[in-house]
């Protein structure tokens, strides 16, 4: 799919008209990014909004200690920005990091603004984008603060290792990403998974997850009552 395909099944640019559409195909800046490749780091000041193509970018937040949170996870047509698309000047909250291969089309504040000034539809929509990815950060930090990682990583692994049939799905985050995800250290969930493995819950091995008794982990992560 290329990214006038895109931009036409993205809600905030399928209102515009196909040359407003061929207009910013034609003004974006495309980037391509190794896997591990940093796109801009925390603190930088960032005015861009992009629409990820192909592959797969985190936003993620680093504590002074080297624990890292993955705020968002985006992959092929999901759109992001820098506080400096908004906010003249202002510092990224988070760094963006490459996770896999990837390529992005990206457009700066300057190229961005008249566009976005001349079609209210597409204001609208970003906006209500935005309140999405506010709600978004709201869930996730009442996890942090009032559910234990005990909870977070059952969750994780219902949203994430989950098959209808019942059948084992493989493992395509590390015991990090893992941990990122969740707001703790690889360590701790690593002895959270054995744990659960020996409770029943789960069966593990290096490649796979097979959830055995979703009723224990729903029960864990607050899901059951």
């Amino acid at each position: 799919m290329n990214l006038f395909e895109q931009l036409a099944q993205t809600s905030v640019f399928s209102h515009l008209a196909s040359q407003e559409k061929q207009h910013l195909v034609d003004i974006a800046i495309p980037r391509t990014y190794l896997a591990g490749e940093w796109i801009t780091h925390y603190g930088n000041q960032w005015p861009y909004l992009f629409v990820v193509e192909a592959g797969r970018v985190s936003a993620e937040k680093e504590s002074s200690g080297g624990r890292s949170l993955i705020v968002i996870d985006l992959g092929p047509g999901e759109i992001f920005w820098g506080t400096g698309f908004f906010l003249d000047h202002a510092e990224m909250p988070v760094a963006l990091i490459a996770k896999e291969n990837s390529r992005i089309a990206l457009w700066s504040q300057e190229r961005m603004k008249p566009v976005l000034l001349q079609n209210g539809q597409m204001s609208w929509e970003l906006a209500r984008l935005m309140v999405q990815r506010m709600q978004h950060a709201s869930d996730m930090v009442e996890e942090l603060a009032f559910q234990p990682v005990t909870g977070r990583l059952a969750g994780l692994l219902l949203d994430r290792f989950n098959s209808p049939e019942g059948e084992a799905v493989a493992r395509d985050m590390t015991l990090d990403e893992m941990a990122a995800h969740i707001g703790t250290t690889r360590e701790m969930v690593c002895r959270q998974l054995y744990k659960f493995a020996g409770e029943g819950a789960i069966q593990i091995n290096r490649t796979e997850f097979l959830i055995s008794d979703h009723n224990h982990l729903e029960k864990i992560a607050g899901r059951k009552s």
